[in-house]
């Protein structure tokens, strides 16, 4: 069961209920036991990954962030808020020994670089670097089983 649920899952309005059929079994007791796995710790979480392209988002890009220890929570918290940024995340300063927030953002057609001066006025944070995109090699699906 496990290794079924890990692949992709359809987008329709009861996605377990297919899978449930593949495996003989109601939609019910799939749930059931996947609960049962989720209170055990043999899964961590469901999660969606989104293509971006596919959704319409034609840019995206990375933006690094030098923020103050005791101003990350907040800063955390407030480029979480942006409807265009999909993940936010506390680093260790590893990279160029200063850059701890990590951001990733979608755009349709705004500017990547006026979405960054948005969140960075929003904030007072202003020393950060924008990684563009420039070529996707992989973007998979985790699998563990």
């Amino acid at each position: 069961m496990a290794q079924l649920i890990q692949k992709d899952i359809d987008i329709v309005s009861q996605p377990f209920e297919k899978l449930a059929q593949t495996l003989s079994i109601t939609q019910s007791e799939l749930i059931q036991t996947i609960n049962n796995m989720i209170s055990r710790g043999l899964i961590r979480k469901f999660g969606a990954i989104l293509v971006h392209q596919k959704a319409g988002f034609k840019k995206n890009a990375m933006i690094v962030w030098s923020v103050p220890p005791k101003l990350l929570e907040k800063t955390g918290e407030i480029f979480s808020s942006f409807p265009f940024v999909s993940h936010c995340y506390e680093r260790k300063p590893r990279f160029k020994h200063k850059y701890n927030l990590f951001t990733m953002i979608h755009s349709q057609n705004e500017n990547i670089a006026s979405l960054t001066r948005i969140m960075s006025k929003a904030t007072g944070v202003d020393d950060f670097l924008i990684l563009e995109s420039l070529q996707e090699y992989k973007k998979t699906s985790p699998e563990y089983f």
